[in-house]
């Protein structure tokens, strides 16, 4: 078996996809989360002012979230 041989069998893709897993767990955990009943108020559309441009951040009546500038 070659060298090349050898690394390929050491390498497993899913611990790879396990860390990353963990990694965007990790992230996610740190990352300020702010719910959609919260952000919305009760409404199903809002503004969004992100330096000088107006988004418009919509609930779809399948519940998804649809963002337009």
């Amino acid at each position: 078996m070659s060298s090349h041989d050898q690394d390929a069998s050491h390498h497993r893709p899913e611990k790879t996809a396990a860390e990353t897993a963990r990694r965007t767990a990790s992230s996610l955990m740190s990352m300020r989360t702010v719910s959609s009943a919260a952000l919305f108020a009760g409404e199903h559309e809002i503004g969004i002012d992100h330096r000088g441009s107006l988004y418009r951040l919509k609930i779809t009546r399948q519940g998804k979230l649809i963002l337009n500038k």
